[in-house]
């Protein structure tokens, strides 16, 4: 069998083809298909978000769909509807593009609720229901999510029960000067789109699972992954003074992400087993999206990052 570093190396050298840089969300995303999880990544417009995706669906070998939302999109739109056919009287079941092994939810925050709920059931369950009959989806199957954080206009938040459903929630920043500079050198004058290769496939995802289940997390570290998400509720409780930084903390979703992203991580990168240092190495892309702020925090300039930045600082740390 493969390991993880082979692996990782043969996707990225594909990916590296359309996408320069992104080192660290694409370290990421590898590990949200080896713990079977779903991504939302969020950043500015031009970062290259949509086609990063697409990139990782065509090197992974898998069939990739692209829903672009809008405030018109309808839930049948997503998951399908039944179709009425003249030559037998009869209605069938015709399946929307959630049917594919990758699906990329393009500006997911700009559908109203009825559409984004129509995917928590995919999410969550790996089924969809049409005509009220239940489909299963393919497997391997994935939802990678996009979102612009700063237009607001035409958009709709996340309800907080699908937000919870994504194992990570990735930050997307700018790329260096030298990268950005490698950019213009590779694309300036490029008119043809560089053409990838599989270089993986899904069924050799489902059998990689198989040793990422392998991978060995001590009782020690499962405390420790149990203190950090439950030291993020404790941060609920008032003070003295009536102060709390968050309205409320991470759910139990929160402890199986971490330890699912964590024993994944580890065989990314050789390790057979989890060390602290690889829980919180995950821990912010786990928690960041399922813990909120109170009115006080924010109007503090605090963010979820520095918020969980302090607890990891003060929770005890186990010796493995």
């Amino acid at each position: 069998m493969i390991n993880g570093s082979t692996w990782s190396q043969n996707l990225r050298a594909e990916i590296g083809k359309a996408v320069i840089g992104q080192d660290a969300v694409i370290e990421r995303l590898l590990v949200a298909l080896l713990a079977n999880g779903h991504v939302l990544l969020e950043g500015m417009p031009g970062l290259a978000k949509t086609l990063l995706i697409k990139s990782l669906g065509t090197a992974l070998g898998v069939q990739f769909e692209r829903i672009q939302f809008t405030p018109d999109l309808l839930p049948s739109d997503v998951v399908g509807t039944m179709i009425f056919q003249p030559k037998t009287g009869e209605f069938t079941a015709h399946r929307g593009p959630i049917f594919a092994n990758l699906v990329l939810a393009d500006e997911i925050n700009r559908a109203p609720a009825k559409v984004q709920s129509a995917l928590l059931e995919a999410m969550q369950e790996r089924q969809v229901t049409i005509g009220g009959t239940t489909h299963p989806l393919p497997k391997p199957f994935f939802v990678m999510a996009t979102q612009n954080p700063v237009e607001q206009e035409g958009t709709y938040p996340l309800p907080e029960a699908q937000v919870d459903r994504f194992l990570f929630k990735l930050l997307v920043d700018y790329p260096d000067a030298d990268e950005e500079a490698l950019m213009m050198e590779r694309w300036g004058q490029v008119t043809k789109a560089p053409e990838l290769q599989a270089a993986s496939s899904g069924a050799e995802l489902l059998e990689l699972r198989n040793a990422v289940d392998q991978v060995h997390v001590s009782p020690a570290v499962q405390g420790y992954i149990l203190a950090l998400v439950r030291g993020s509720r404790a941060l609920t409780v008032p003070d003295a003074k009536g102060y709390h930084l968050l309205s409320f903390g991470a759910s139990p979703r929160a402890s199986l992400a971490l330890y699912q992203a964590s024993r994944a991580l580890a065989w990314l990168r050789g390790e057979d087993f989890v060390s602290p240092a690889l829980v919180q190495d995950v821990a912010h892309d786990v928690m960041r999206h399922r813990v909120g702020l109170t009115y006080e925090a924010e109007a503090a300039e605090q963010t979820p990052d520095k918020i969980l930045a302090e607890l990891i600082a003060k929770t005890p740390v186990p010796s493995v």
